[in-house]
């Protein structure tokens, strides 16, 4: 008996785990009811910033929603003005064939406005309705549905290595009510699943959609936890990924270690572009690091930047084991003097501070960064 309890409770676990994945939790109450589930804290929450304003709807306007389904999943839909959703509302959804269950995110006129930053561009007339709000049965093969994604996904993987197929499964989404699957998967080249899609057809009964993603999305999708010991940003909050480059970790005068740059998804870590900006505007005040600085005493060549403090690191091209820091000023006064003819005595007159210099780059290159960038 305590047995039974036992493995209904890991059960009921499993199942809210995998909500949570959805954007809801599950509370005290019967599961098929809809006030058993209610809408909680996860990944990509929306804050609908207009909600408090006076908000005159025009007679007879289409009502917009946004619907979110599994992990970073979301869509919008119409609902007629009768139906009077709330965020949190779980909503029976027009699909492809039959229909899908979600959990409102979004409604009023903020939803266009996500339209826009988001470029959907679907036509209104085109648009996918809500039907109702969920039902108890609704919600109960939902449910039902979700328990299965664990077990299905482990099948699949073993389906996928018997036929020999270079691909990675990483997620599986049954639809709501529980006709369609789709399985999330990364590779490095096309893949030919069609007897994959035979085999999993025949085995689980259901319509089955391949859907590859990128790695940045896989983990996006699978979660957890970066160098900086927070939850990963795009697991958390980023829903458009941007491009990074090696260019941006050199402007943030960075040591090339792919081991430090790269994220859990193996590519350069997003973080590298939001104070990319910051050091771009920075860096106009610095004079070109290419100019050799030319003295008496011998040529001095540029080896870093401080862009916090203002200064640029040189040292004799006959001897860069020792480098030298100047402030901005007096490099530009440097380079105004050449300019001229002139040659100042020696770099260790202008110079603030001194240190022997160390490589950081450890032994990698620009050529094992590439391999990161997007």
């Amino acid at each position: 008996m305590q047995m039974i309890e036992n493995q209904h409770k890991n059960e009921e676990s499993i199942v809210e785990e995998q909500v949570f994945d959805r954007g809801g939790r599950l509370v005290n109450g019967n599961i098929g009811d809809q006030k058993a589930l209610c809408c909680g804290r996860c990944k990509l929450s929306q804050h609908d910033w207009l909600k408090d304003y006076e908000n005159k709807e025009v007679e007879g306007k289409v009502c917009l929603a946004e619907v979110r389904f599994k992990n970073d999943r979301k869509d919008f839909f119409t609902y007629p003005e009768d139906l009077e959703l709330e965020e949190g509302d779980m909503v029976a959804v027009e699909a492809a064939i039959g229909h899908d269950i979600g959990i409102v995110t979004l409604t009023g006129r903020i939803v266009e406005r996500q339209m826009k930053r988001k470029r959907f561009r679907t036509p209104l007339e085109e648009m996918k309705k809500i039907y109702r709000r969920a039902r108890a049965t609704d919600v109960e093969k939902w449910l039902s549905a979700i328990k299965l994604e664990k077990a299905t996904l482990a099948r699949t993987r073993t389906i996928a290595d018997n036929l020999g197929l270079e691909m990675k499964l990483n997620d599986v989404e049954y639809q709501g009510d529980k006709t369609k699957a789709i399985f999330y998967y990364t590779a490095d080249g096309r893949v030919d699943f069609r007897e994959l899609i035979k085999k999993l057809a025949e085995e689980f009964r259901i319509r089955i959609e391949m859907r590859q993603i990128g790695v940045r999305q896989e983990s996006a999708k699978l979660g957890g936890l970066g160098s900086c010991g927070r939850e990963l940003c795009c697991a958390s909050w980023i829903s458009n990924f941007q491009s990074v480059t090696t260019n941006m970790a050199r402007v943030q005068q960075l040591s090339p270690n792919p081991q430090k740059l790269a994220g859990l998804c193996g590519k350069l870590k997003c973080c590298l572009n939001y104070e990319y900006e910051a050091y771009t505007d920075a860096l106009k005040a610095f004079s070109d690091p290419n100019i050799v600085l030319r003295f008496k005493s011998g040529d001095a060549v540029h080896q870093k930047n401080d862009v916090f403090k203002g200064i640029m690191w040189y040292s004799y091209t006959s001897d860069k084991s020792n480098i030298m820091a100047l402030p901005v000023d007096k490099v530009k006064e440097i380079i105004a003097m050449n300019k001229k003819g002139q040659k100042p005595e020696k770099l260790e007159d202008y110079a603030v501070t001194m240190e022997a210099h160390t490589n950081t780059n450890e032994g990698y290159g620009e050529a094992d960064l590439k391999k990161m960038s997007d």
